[in-house]
């Protein structure tokens, strides 16, 4: 059984994402072996539909942010960076704070993110990860806690800048920024704020910002990524760019712990059947567990090692 809130579900379809592994070169043979093994669950690098590349995970990797990580699935991998900055609330959420994501391609990455290529694939990953996490523009679905983020209703707020680098691609690069982004934000300390003084109504509370005292972000509800690509009559997960050459479409979903799906996106041109979504929800649902348990204990590792270090 699990939870969807409709009012925060969106489609739109990732075309730079469409366009970069459309250019992947494969000779008919070599579509016939990789649709045939999809089929009998075996995929070329020996996993089956529903098994994931190895997951690294680094913390700590960039020393100005207030977190960072950097993530590997399989040949895969970005950094992402959080920056916490005290702001104002906008008037129509005053009592949260603000969360911006930003994604850039590395155009050393693949030949496809020179020029005009990067910044459409970054625009189109940017849009796709706040819908996701934030449930769109406003944040105003389940996902990241941005009431964890006010300080002082309607005129302090910390404002985060999470900003993701992808380094290189293989493939299933939603799903890897997402695991970046829910290890930057397990990483973050956000340092802690005391109001100085009860100012009036109409002026700016005095605020003191510590140096020394930081608390950790609250990544309980951060949700994580599972895409599920579309091959055949069959979907996998953590697909390979080979494989993305051969999808129909493919549907992202957002699940944080509590099995509440925090969004849903879907690229390619192929339309699916309300049936065939729902089942593809319910299959996200139990990969995310798997997921979640994994990237959780990566995430830990990861920061013990720092720690030591």
């Amino acid at each position: 059984m699990f939870l969807v809130d409709v009012s925060i579900l969106y489609f739109c379809n990732v075309s730079a994402i469409g366009y970069y592994v459309g250019m992947v070169g494969l000779s008919v043979g070599e579509k016939h072996f990789i649709q045939g093994g999809i089929a009998q669950d075996l995929r070329t690098d020996g996993r089956k539909r529903l098994t994931y590349r190895p997951i690294f995970v680094e913390t700590g990797v960039i020393a100005q942010a207030n977190g960072s990580a950097r993530v590997k699935m399989g040949r895969t991998e970005v950094i992402v960076s959080v920056k916490a900055e005290l702001g104002r609330p906008s008037s129509s959420a005053p009592d949260k704070g603000k969360v911006s994501i930003y994604i850039d391609c590395s155009p050393t990455a693949a030949p496809q993110f020179e020029g005009r290529g990067g910044e459409e694939l970054s625009m189109e990953l940017s849009a796709a990860l706040r819908q996701c996490l934030l449930g769109g523009k406003s944040g105003a679905g389940a996902g990241i806690n941005l009431s964890s983020l006010s300080i002082v209703d309607g005129k302090i707020c910390w404002d985060l800048y999470i900003d993701g680098l992808v380094i290189s691609m293989d493939g299933n690069i939603l799903d890897a920024l997402g695991a970046a982004i829910k290890a930057a934000l397990s990483n973050t300390g956000i340092p802690k704020v005391n109001v100085a003084s009860a100012a009036p109504s109409d002026e700016q509370p005095e605020v003191d910002v510590s140096d020394e005292e930081f608390l950790q972000f609250d990544t309980t509800a951060v949700p994580v990524i599972i895409t599920l690509t579309k091959i055949g009559r069959h979907y996998i997960v953590d697909a390979t760019s080979e494989e993305e050459s051969q999808m129909s479409s493919a549907v992202s979903v957002s699940i944080n712990r509590q099995g509440l799906i925090c969004g849903l996106t879907k690229r390619g041109g192929t339309g699916l059947d309300p049936s065939v979504i729902l089942d593809m929800i319910s299959v996200a649902k139990h990969v995310s567990e798997q997921l979640m348990n994994k990237l959780d204990s990566e995430i830990a590792a990861a920061e013990a090692m720092e720690e030591e270090s």
